[in-house]
Parts: structure tokens; sequence; C-alpha cells
């Protein structure tokens, strides 16, 4: 995890030595024995939180693991608060834009977004045909992105975006009646295990490798992690998020999420996703 774990355990002994010195203190001054209880508290939980962060870091795979670079472990709870607070962004009656979706981890056959709104054509963004649909929040940052795409003399095109649970099991039906089970399980998701259920996620322009190379994925692959937008199943990893490359699959987990991602996580949604659930789930 190249020494994060030792950074870790070097701040929890540097918080745990803090919260136990004692400090010279003032007869005649209440406000500065209320500064030491402030500190002490501070130390403690600080030491709490650093705790929690090495368990949380120490669960997760030794390829996640690998790709956390060497750093302060404040910084990296700052930056999680960030990430956390963020969540009040988005609808707040409906699943985090952080929820765990996996071949793992699914959600059930009657669960829809509570705030879905058809997309429609419009001056932003061209849609491929008139039945999709994002979570009302998900279309306002693509109208954000779109704007910015079209700046740069980039029209993005939306080819899929919500689908049923089921919608994707006769879309999983479909690909393994035509490539087999085999190649369908890298290629398409069960139902129940897509983002796409979550109303989250965009397939853009075209399902080829080819797409990167054309304006509008050279674009997406370049910028689009400015405006909150992820690309969930990166080249090399599919042993990690079990799909294979899909350049033009993006999900929307926001700015302060992106970020984070990139600068902790190696930019792998997956093993941010991952590190977050653990993190939520951890007593």
């Amino acid at each position: 995890m190249r020494n994060i774990l030792l950074v870790l355990l070097l701040w929890l002994a540097l918080f745990s030595s803090c919260s136990a010195k004692t400090y010279a203190k003032s007869s005649d001054s209440a406000v500065q024995e209320n500064k030491e209880v402030i500190v002490e508290k501070k130390g403690d939980q600080d030491a709490a939180q650093i705790d929690k962060l090495g368990r949380v870091l120490s669960s997760m795979s030794d390829k996640a693991k690998a790709t956390i670079p060497n750093g302060d472990p404040r910084e990296f709870l700052a930056d999680l608060k960030l990430v956390l607070d963020s969540e009040k962004d988005f609808a707040q009656d409906d699943l985090s834009p952080f929820y765990l979706i996996d071949k793992k981890h699914n959600v059930g056959p009657t669960y829809a977004p509570k705030h879905l709104k058809t997309l429609v054509k419009n001056s932003l963004y061209d849609i491929s045909r008139a039945d999709l649909s994002l979570r009302e929040d998900v279309e306002a940052a693509l109208c954000v992105m779109a704007q910015a795409a079209l700046k740069d003399g980039i029209r993005l095109e939306v080819i899929s975006s919500y689908r049923s649970y089921e919608y994707q099991k006769k879309l999983f039906a479909k690909w393994v009646a035509l490539d087999g089970l085999a190649e369908a399980e890298r290629e398409s998701a069960r139902e129940g295990t897509s983002q796409h259920q979550l109303g989250f996620a965009i397939d853009f322009g075209s399902l080829s490798d080819s797409f990167v190379k054309t304006p509008m994925g050279a674009w997406l692959n370049k910028y689009a992690w400015e405006y909150g937008w992820s690309l969930s199943f990166p080249q090399g990893y599919e042993d990690v998020t079990g799909f294979r490359w899909e350049c033009w699959h993006f999900r929307y987990i926001g700015k302060e999420a992106c970020r984070f991602q990139k600068k902790w996580f190696g930019d792998v949604q997956q093993f941010m996703i991952e590190f977050i659930d653990a993190w939520k789930n951890m007593e």
C-alpha cells in the first residue's frame, strides 16, 4: 500500500501522545483550561478517524491498496469529508451517488429512481432514441457538461441511460444469445447489477473501442471528470470491475468524488466506491 498504513500508525501514535500530554495550566485562566479540553477532544477524534481509516484500508484488496499513494491521513480524511458532504447535493429520498452496485452487490427488481426525467431533443446534447431517461439531478449535471463540450465544438450524444431491471434482463439474454455466456459476462451486466438501473450512468456515442479516438470520446475521456463524470470500466481493470474496458460508459458521482478518486485511488471508480461503502459500514 506504499507505506500508507505505516503513515497511519505513526499519526495514530502521534495523536495518542498528544492527547496524553500534561499541558501547563494557568491557575487563573479558565479559558486556557477550556482550550486544553478542546485540543484533547480533537486529538481523540482525529485518532479515532485515523484508526478507522487504517481498518478500512486494510480490508480492501491488494490491488486497491497498491493504488493508494503515500500521504497525510488527515488530508485524506479532509478530502473524504468533502465527498461525503457532497451527497447533500443529490436527491435525499433516493440512493446515494456512491451506491455500490456490481456483480456482487445489487438492487432488487422493484427499484427505480424516484425522480426520473425523460430525455427530449434539446439544444445541448443529442439523444439516440425517445425512451431514454435519467435522474433529474443527473440530467442537470449532463446539461452542464454538454454546454462545456459545445464551447469546445463537441456535441454529446446519449445512446443509453436508465434501464429497468426487466430491460437489463432482456438485454443480458440478448448478448448471451449473440456472443455466448462467457463473453456476455464481460460486456453486459445481469439484471439488478447494472449502474444504469441507478439512473446515474450514460453510454455516449457508440459501443466501440474506437469511440475513444473520436472527438466526442476523446473529449469525454479527458474532461468528463472535471464535471463530475467518472469512467466506470477503465482499461486494464477487468479483474476489478468485472467488465472489459468501456470508453463510452460514464457514471455521475460529482466533482468532489472525481477529484478524490483521481487523487487517492488511481482514478479507479470501483476502488473509491468500495472504500466509501466500507467506510460507511465500518463500526
